[in-house]
């Protein structure tokens, strides 16, 4: 009788030790799970940002864009008076190429060829955010899953399904951590 008291202490210390081995995983694994969402928010927003400038760059590339089609109208229109070459309508044909020149490419940065060159460099900063956002996105999927294998474990008292928990929220840490570094 004493011998099977000794076995049950034994083995309550055990499970005990285990158990708690496992809520620092699981604690662990909590403390990644809630700056992997904090990342993933921040890559959210991110991608708005981005998305919200690249759409106003593109409708002040077509503002701009309009401009100069309105002016080459007025250029095509004064052209083809009959008093084309009077000296008045000669200097109103100059001013409106100087215009169209301007909005096309503008020494300020605000022309036509500067806008679709930002508004590509906002498309891919939006795609890059997009793409971590994701990522961080698959690594709490992954945390999360960790997480119930390891509470699965202490009620089930299968060591593998600790260890399953730790390798997967260990590739998710990973990733959470290469993405926030710009790893991937």
């Amino acid at each position: 009788m004493e011998r099977a008291h000794e076995m049950i202490e034994e083995h309550a210390d055990h499970s005990d030790r285990s158990a708690r081995r496992v809520a620092v995983l699981v604690s662990a694994l909590a403390a990644v799970l809630a700056l992997t969402e904090i990342g993933g928010k921040a890559a959210q927003n991110a991608y708005l940002t981005h998305h919200i400038a690249v759409s106003d760059d593109w409708a002040f590339y077509q503002a701009r864009n309009l401009r100069a089609a309105v002016r080459e109208s007025e250029i095509a229109m004064l052209g083809n008076l009959p008093n084309a070459q009077d000296p008045a309508i000669q200097a109103r044909i100059k001013e409106s190429e100087a215009y169209i020149a301007r909005m096309r490419d503008d020494p300020k940065g605000v022309g036509m060829k500067q806008l679709a060159d930002q508004a590509r460099a906002e498309e891919n900063a939006r795609e890059e955010a997009a793409h971590r956002y994701h990522t961080f996105e698959y690594a709490v999927g992954g945390l999360e899953i960790a997480i119930v294998l390891a509470s699965v474990s202490v009620i089930t008292r299968v060591k593998a399904l600790t260890i399953g928990a730790a390798a997967i929220g260990g590739v998710a840490a990973a990733m959470s951590l290469g993405v926030a570094t710009h790893l991937f």
